[in-house]
């Protein structure tokens, strides 16, 4: 049904469809000439005329939404497919009807309306649902971040970082097994995440667990050598375990922060401090 020209305008139709899945890019006129120009050649091969190469002006009637660049894409692929390299295009160039006129508009809004679900269906999406819910923890909304997050972790089953966020709002208010089952699922899913081991150390550091809460601590820090959290906190660990040398090396290096305070005094070499140090947020 395609000639050579029509496969190349909607190849040029992909084109502009490749460049939308980037969020921060933002249509041009020539790309929405493009896709005009493809939507045109698809109407004259369903209506079996082979039609000279336009566009449509900005403003008209055919503009064609992003959405239809699905559709538009695997017509593209069949055309480039059933031609092979070494085979001479032929243009045809009867006039005859393939369809009744009164199926042709039929058949494009149907390729429209699977380009539009099919759009809508695998278009990358923002991460709303992370955004409400740590907006929301952050203004003390503690029941819609739950639901927020929760929701999160139900629409992409394999992201971790929903259940890093459940696990700190669950050590928030002392619930550290929650938290603990939490973490345990953001490492199962991706056991190199710096963020979730992070928050074992500090969850185990708040249970006065110091030796297990340095080995997150370390793997922490081998996972993402610039935080400068776990550098601090894992000094504060180190601190606990009269590990005082080893200790203000990790705390100096990540230099002023709430793990400042876990430093031992000036002469308490081999003293640990009695207080416990604030766990980050």
């Amino acid at each position: 049904m395609l000639n050579f020209d029509q496969a190349n305008s909607l190849a040029e139709f992909e084109a502009v469809h490749t460049r939308l899945q980037d969020t921060a890019y933002r249509a041009t006129e020539s790309d929405v000439n493009s896709a005009r120009n493809a939507y045109l050649k698809l109407d004259a091969a369903l209506m079996g005329d082979i039609e000279p190469e336009r566009s449509a002006p900005i403003g008209s009637g055919y503009a064609a939404a992003p959405a239809a660049a699905a559709a538009a894409a695997a017509a593209a692929a069949a055309a480039a497919a059933a031609v092979a390299p070494t085979e001479p295009v032929v243009v045809s160039t009867s006039t005859s009807r393939r369809f009744p006129r009164w199926l042709v508009p039929a058949v494009v809004l149907g390729v429209i309306v699977i380009g539009i679900a099919a759009y809508f269906s695998f278009a990358p999406r923002g991460n709303s649902d992370m955004d409400q819910g740590i907006t929301a923890y952050r203004a003390g909304q503690r029941e819609v971040a739950v639901s927020a997050f929760t929701k999160a972790s139900r629409d992409d089953p394999k992201a971790p970082l929903p259940h890093i966020w459940l696990a700190r709002m669950a050590r928030d208010v002392g619930n550290f097994t929650l938290a603990g089952q939490e973490l345990n699922n953001a490492l199962q899913l991706d056991p190199n995440n710096a963020l979730a081991l992070r928050e074992m150390g500090a969850s185990l550091l708040q249970q006065g667990n110091a030796e297990l809460a340095r080995r997150f601590y370390v793997r922490a820090v081998q996972a993402d050598p610039t935080d400068k959290m776990s550098q601090g906190y894992l000094g504060c660990a180190l601190m606990r375990l009269n590990r005082v040398s080893e200790g203000t090396t990790f705390i100096t290096r990540a230099g002023p922060g709430p793990w400042s305070n876990c430093a031992a005094p000036a002469g308490a070499v081999g003293q640990s401090t009695t207080q416990p140090p604030p766990i980050p947020h």
